[in-house]
């Protein structure tokens, strides 16, 4: 394509940016640009198919650790090939057929399938963005929904080794022997959990002094102990040196000039906001100090019609928060710029999860938070051994953390590491969003005797408070 289109709406980044587009946008007429995969990083090489390796993982670790229960069983093989099939022949089509939709069956959307930039403005305020294929497209408004990248660092970048992200590491075509992972945070331990248990070495080289260290700091030393436990685990360690072996692995040296070789390594050292890709200085958008675009709290950047979500902009690189800054800003595009009743994001009580083994999930404030606020604070933690589901299932390492305010028992934070923490959770944030205190939460409802949500129900009543 080399002529110029014009167009009501341009939007950058096919992820939660894809859902903007429906019947009340029929008569709009809109560019969707996306240089990669179709359907953003959560479709295709993020949330959705590590899960679907997550699950995989999961049942090989009850099989493998079945005997403590009495039930001997043992994981014969992992056909890794058959899993990457199973999971990349469901996710693929998926990608595909959302493409293909807005290509063929949406008379009023074009997807140029090129990286795109800014270029200023035409001389009638319409942004002008230039893709590096050669198009020209001049856009009345912008959502800049472009997601966010692996970071690599210079020692990894520099050196020329072969390494994986999670772009590409669950396509390898083999199960590696032994795995690498460099880093300490959420990807780090899902996916130590996920060629761990299915038969892999894995060594984690992690810079600070914990894993998961974002956490609150009870969650963040139970899980690293139970990491040292399982896998390989190196902390206040710096890379210095890395080079391919002759066989394919690769070759690490370390801060203490030791040397760590493996089969295969996976930089998971964090993400990067796609904002300094786009040229967005050219048409005023600003971006912050961690290269996030800057907007109000309605979606919009300092540039008039251009709104943003999502990653390149949210300090929450999260799917369910993209997903909901999404349908903020849809709503305010048909609202328009100057409107006085504006949709906000509600960034109050945002929840995460890491799907690791165990698992984990938190809302609100850590402890640390918490104090360093000045808030008098009551805590209880709650063993998930010391409640009957927790017993029967012989856990020895999950517990709930709740933190509420002493005197009016507001809800604060929970933090949740065990079996299904992301489901147990759920009713916290749900309280912390409709303003349930903890006792409310407690005993304004039934909780079903023996169902695990009762490690939850007893750390509420469990509160000083």
């Amino acid at each position: 394509m080399t002529a110029t289109q014009v167009v009501d709406l341009a939007i950058i980044g096919s992820g939660s940016g894809n859902s903007i587009p429906d019947e009340r946008f029929a008569d709009t007429t809109i560019a969707i640009f996306e240089e990669g995969v179709y359907g953003g990083t959560c479709l295709n090489v993020g949330c959705i198919p590590t899960k679907m390796f997550v699950y995989a993982a999961e049942v090989a670790e009850i099989a493998t650790h079945g005997a403590r229960l009495g039930v001997h069983a043992k994981v014969d093989s992992v056909d890794w090939p058959g899993i990457v099939n199973r999971v990349f022949g469901r996710i693929d089509p998926i990608s595909e057929g959302g493409k293909e939709y807005r290509t063929d069956r949406c008379d009023n959307i074009t997807v140029y399938s090129s990286h795109v930039e800014f270029d200023g403005r035409d001389d009638d305020g319409l942004c002008r963005l230039v893709t590096a294929d050669g198009a020209t497209v001049l856009a009345r408004e912008v959502v800049v929904a472009a997601g966010s990248r692996a970071t690599i660092p210079p020692v990894i970048a520099d050196s020329g080794v072969r390494y994986y992200t999670n772009n590409d590491v669950m396509r390898l075509p083999e199960l590696p022997e032994h795995l690498i992972i460099l880093g300490s945070g959420y990807i780090a331990a899902e996916f130590a959990h996920v060629f761990g248990a299915l038969g892999s070495a894995v060594s984690i080289v992690a810079r600070g002094p914990a894993l998961l260290r974002k956490q609150d700091a009870d969650i963040s030393n139970r899980f690293t102990e139970v990491a040292q436990a399982k896998w390989d685990v190196h902390l206040d360690t710096a890379v210095t040196a890395a080079q391919d072996l002759p066989d394919g692995g690769v070759r690490l040296t370390l801060g203490d000039g030791t040397h760590l070789e493996a089969d295969a390594l996976l930089v998971a050292t964090g993400r990067v906001p796609n904002g300094d890709r786009l040229n967005a200085g050219s048409v005023g958008i600003e971006l912050d100090d961690e290269g996030r675009v800057r907007c109000d709290a309605h979606g919009r950047t300092a540039a008039r019609g251009v709104w943003t979500l999502g990653d390149v902009s949210s300090p929450y690189q999260l799917k369910h928060v993209a997903n909901h800054e999404e349908r903020v800003v849809q709503a305010n595009l048909l609202k328009g710029w100057d409107s006085p009743d504006l949709e906000s994001f509600d960034h109050r009580h945002v929840p995460a999860a890491v799907f690791t083994h165990p698992q984990i999930a938190s809302v609100g404030l850590t402890e640390e938070e918490a104090r360093d606020q000045h808030l008098d604070i009551a805590v209880k933690v709650q063993a998930y051994g010391d409640v009957a589901y927790g017993w029967a299932m012989e856990d020895t390492t999950g517990f709930c953390k709740i933190i509420a305010e002493r005197g009016t028992g507001r809800l604060l934070g929970a933090h949740i590491i065990g079996p299904q923490a992301p489901t147990v959770i759920q009713p916290v944030i749900q309280a912390m969003h409709f303003g349930q205190t903890a006792h409310e939460l407690a005993r304004g409802q039934y909780w079903i005797h023996p169902a695990m949500p009762e490690v939850l129900e007893n750390a509420l009543l469990g509160l000083e408070i």
